[in-house]
């Protein structure tokens, strides 16, 4: 839709409820402006997005009173990057990203790695190379729920996904700044900084017990936050590691489902697999169990960055055949979906993770229809 108060395009998170959230836009940013060839409409995404960086942060949104920018998010700005290198590989448009966008990153880079400490994100840099971000009271990655003073998914400190997308980041700016002829001294810091967190995050990531990795360290909760840690331009686990195979396994057999990815495995304390009830019941269930569509685009990303780190022959071909079948089995799923489901031509928020899967929440969900669209058309 069009923004007239900014003179930009922008993405509706969803219907009925929603307006445009960066974290959404940057999301569904691939599924809704690339593929379609919308590069028009890119170019104006991505400035709408980055039109009112405040210490680093990209807003999570606007008011709806005053229009005023919202910053409650830790990983909108990190979202940004792997956008942006999507958005080079379908347009080879250095000119525009060099001009209005990279300096950018690089005002982002610098506020995480000094430190945020705005609305409540606490973010820093930790000596160990990983971020932290949050605190006991404060939802700013997207399992935000929260009701009152009461948080639902308390996720402070050093997340999964908030660490693989700042190493990507990280990366993605050091092959920019070298392809744009910035000063060594940058190109070379960005990539000591990658290094330390790509070392700490294998040392510490690793959930043994569980065969995966930590939602959050200190928190062993299978969740599937971490597919972005394999799922990325940049995987900060190597795909071809035993490693990265058993978190995927995991994940698959614990969380995936014909309609997306459960938030919450089976089993853990909390879970619940459907939605329903009053605002506190939904609230109390939204992240804890309940099935979100998006999630298939780093599922399936993850999946393709394993299929090409296999060296065996044989192994490859079997991974492509199982791929294959998961790509055919959604488009099955959602065609129906789409031509028979509650929302005609339109994918839901979420679904509940048991029988019959009854779609919930937003009717038209932004992310929900790109990402299933990314891997099916």
């Amino acid at each position: 839709v069009y923004r007239p108060t900014f003179g930009l395009h922008t993405l509706i998170a969803g219907y009925p409820w929603f307006l445009d959230w960066g974290r959404d836009a940057l999301i569904s940013f691939e599924g809704l402006t690339l593929i379609p060839k919308r590069y028009e409409i890119a170019k104006d995404v991505l400035l709408t997005c980055t039109r009112d960086i405040k210490y680093g942060l990209l807003p999570n949104g606007y008011s709806e009173v005053d229009n005023s920018p919202l910053y409650n998010s830790a990983d909108s700005s990190l979202l940004l990057f792997e956008q942006v290198q999507k958005y080079l590989e379908y347009t080879n448009d250095d000119k525009f990203i060099k001009e209005n966008i990279y300096p950018k990153l690089k005002l982002i880079i610098e506020n995480y790695s000094k430190g945020i400490d705005f609305d409540n994100n606490n973010i820093h840099l930790e000596d160990d190379g990983l971020i932290s971000s949050g605190t006991e009271n404060t939802q700013n990655t997207w399992m935000d729920a929260k009701i009152g003073d009461y948080v639902v998914t308390p996720r402070n400190g050093k997340q999964v996904e908030i660490n693989a997308m700042w190493y990507n980041a990280l990366m993605i700016t050091a092959e920019l700044a070298e392809k744009f002829e910035d000063d060594v001294d940058i190109i070379n810091e960005l990539k000591e900084l990658a290094n330390n967190t790509k070392k700490s995050f294998n040392e510490k990531f690793y959930n043994k017990k569980n065969k995966c990795l930590y939602d959050v360290l200190g928190d062993d909760k299978i969740r599937p936050n971490q597919l972005f840690a394999l799922s990325l331009s940049y995987p900060v686990i190597d795909p071809k590691t035993e490693v990265a195979k058993e978190m995927f396994n995991t994940v698959t057999k614990k969380l995936l489902n014909n309609y997306g990815l459960k938030t919450l495995a089976k089993g853990e304390v909390h879970y619940t697999e459907v939605y329903e009830g009053d605002s506190y019941r939904r609230d109390i269930s939204y992240h804890q169990g309940i099935t979100w569509p998006w999630l298939l685009g780093p599922y399936n990303d993850a999946f393709l960055n394993i299929i090409y780190a296999e060296k065996s022959k044989s192994e490859k071909n079997n991974l492509i055949e199982h791929h294959q079948k998961f790509v055919e089995k959604l488009k099955k799923t959602y065609t129906k979906e789409l031509n028979e489901g509650k929302t005609i031509g339109s994918i839901s928020e979420l679904y509940d993770s048991k029988k019959p899967f009854e779609s919930k929440g937003a009717f038209a969900q932004c992310w929900s229809v790109a990402e299933v669209f990314r891997i099916i058309l």
